[in-house]
């Protein structure tokens, strides 16, 4: 008898990571979302810089809000509400896609 054949060894898994939800939509105003392994690749550094983008503006039109809202005739305030709404929307979105990046304890699956 010859020598016995050893078991090949097993392919390496990557780990699964929960899909990103991005912070923009589809054109028809659906949830985009990036499925990867590289927490570091182009779309995740683009995800991160509109990020940061829409949470500055978020923090300027709120400076800005405080400082009309004393005196703001009603279609200012209505473009301000409108546009208030949208920082909001895009804040939550954030929150919600940096909450499912998150582990237990607050670490970071990413």
């Amino acid at each position: 008898m010859g020598a016995e054949a050893e078991p090949p060894e097993p392919k390496t898994v990557q780990p699964w990571h929960e899909p990103r939800l991005l912070p923009w939509t589809s054109p028809e105003g659906k949830p985009s979302y990036l499925i990867t392994d590289d927490c570091g690749g182009r779309v995740s550094r683009l995800a991160d810089i509109a990020e940061d983008i829409q949470l500055g503006m978020g923090a300027q039109l709120l400076v800005h809000a405080h400082d009309i809202l004393p005196n703001a005739p009603q279609g200012e305030l209505r473009f301000l509400a409108e546009r208030l709404t949208e920082a909001l929307r895009d804040a939550l979105r954030i929150a919600e896609s940096r909450g499912q990046r998150r582990g237990p304890a607050g670490r970071s699956v990413l």
